[in-house]
């Protein structure tokens, strides 16, 4: 049984970042507190050829159910998740994991923090049967990685990914940023990597990219943003000026679907940001790491605020014709 406790403070950094915005295209609601639940689910995955296969090293863990609050748009975020392990396949073996992410949504400016430990994973074939069993196998991945938004005046993330505001009209931004990770990967036998059964990996560089919020109408939206770049690593830090210094393509992709209503907001989330450990032009020695969360949320705003006892005005949505 799995616990989660995720408490995250953002009093300094949003209040540097906020700037003006163009009301006809983005609008707050006016609630000050909110409550959420959501089911989630949270991944490492590693693709790394075997005997002349690709194959992916997936992690055995369940989907998780939390609750949270929100108060004066997630300035202050305070969420709590429970591991569903009975949703576990006990056939795909073990998984030992402590997975903590970050995904702060400013107003010009995006971070995502990830710390990630896990052992034991499991490989199967497209129809997820012919399962084998890589209990010794584990993986660790720490990493940042931030954004600018050049359109913060007219496209929101909060819209698309928080929901404590709402894309008026459809709009997008070009993005600009960057990353920077550290990896560990070993197991007693089962990974082999230039013939030693570890692998180590520091790497960081910049990224450019592009996402669009489309309002589809006054309730309904969907949301895509894709960057793609380019990071240097080695093994380890100080090896910079001294070894071969590699390159590696990096990609992240994020997708969200939503409806609002003036009281509760319902929506559904996916966020995958692709490394390489180790990237070759034959394909062979390439090992790619792909993490991030899967989400489905509801949100229920307040008309009050319990730490003022005064009500806070909500904003009616007109009628949609």
């Amino acid at each position: 049984m799995k616990l989660y406790f995720y408490f995250s403070l953002f009093f300094i950094f949003p209040y540097f970042c906020q700037g003006q915005i163009d009301t006809t295209y983005i609008k707050p609601f006016e609630n000050k507190l909110s409550l959420r639940t959501y089911l989630s689910t949270k991944f490492i995955l590693m693709e790394k050829e075997v005997d002349g296969k690709v194959k992916n090293f997936t992690p055995n863990t369940p989907m998780s159910l939390g609750f949270g609050v929100s108060i004066n748009n997630t300035i202050i975020n305070l969420s709590y998740g429970y591991g569903l392990n009975f949703m576990k396949d006990d056939d795909k073996g073990r998984t030992k994991a402590l997975d903590f992410q970050i995904h702060n949504y400013g107003r010009k400016f995006i971070i995502d923090l990830f710390i990630q430990k896990y052992h034991g994973f499991y490989t199967s074939d497209d129809s997820d049967k012919n399962i084998k069993l890589y209990p010794d196998l584990n993986i660790q991945q720490y990493g940042a990685f931030g954004q600018y938004v050049f359109n913060n005046k007219k496209f929101s993330y909060k819209a698309a990914f928080n929901q404590n505001e709402r894309q008026l009209k459809s709009a997008g931004s070009f993005l600009l940023g960057g990353g920077v990770y550290f990896t560990k990967i070993g197991s007693d036998s089962s990974f082999v990597h230039k013939s030693k059964n570890s692998l180590r990996n520091f790497q960081f560089g910049v990224s450019g990219g592009y996402a669009y919020t489309w309002a589809i109408n006054q309730r309904w939206f969907t949301s895509g943003s894709a960057t793609m770049g380019v990071n240097l690593g080695t093994e380890r830090i100080n090896d910079f000026g001294k070894r071969k210094i590699e390159v590696y393509p990096t990609f992240f992709p994020r997708i969200s679907v939503g409806y609002n209503k003036e009281n509760w907001s319902l929506g559904l989330s996916y966020i995958n940001n692709l490394i390489f450990s180790s990237f070759t032009d034959n394909n062979t020695g390439n090992i790619g790491l792909a993490s991030g969360n899967l989400q489905i949320g509801y949100i229920w705003r307040l008309n009050s605020n319990p730490f003022s006892g005064k009500k806070s005005s909500t904003e009616t949505i007109p009628p949609e014709h």
